[in-house]
């Protein structure tokens, strides 16, 4: 699917089916893009939810919200979304792999 593999800037949702507890399978096909910079997971278990984030390869995660970031947080992407991170205590200039994750407490 086109729009799962391009990075848009705009208020674009892909939602997309899966087999129930393909997780593997649901990774696989998030992470074949050569872009990373945010994704988006919502679900009641929030364990399963810490382990997608971990294998998400996308620079911020969040879980049950979207776009809700902390100014303070280190922002930048994976891949060709951006090398490095900006702002935060981790944005030096050498090539750092650190994943930023913000969730809802409120709906977990």
């Amino acid at each position: 699917m086109y729009i799962a593999q391009e990075e848009s800037f705009g208020p674009v949702m892909v939602i997309s089916k899966f087999k129930n507890g393909d997780v593997d399978g649901v990774l696989r096909r998030a992470n074949a893009t050569e872009y990373g910079l945010a994704s988006g997971v919502f679900t009641k278990d929030i364990s399963k939810a810490l382990y997608i984030s971990e294998k998400l390869e996308a620079g911020t995660v969040f879980i049950n919200t979207y776009n809700k970031t902390d100014v303070a947080a280190p922002f930048g992407g994976f891949k060709q979304s951006g090398f490095g991170k900006d702002l935060g205590k981790l944005s030096s200039p050498s090539l750092i792999s650190h994943l930023t994750v913000q969730i809802n407490e409120r709906t977990t």
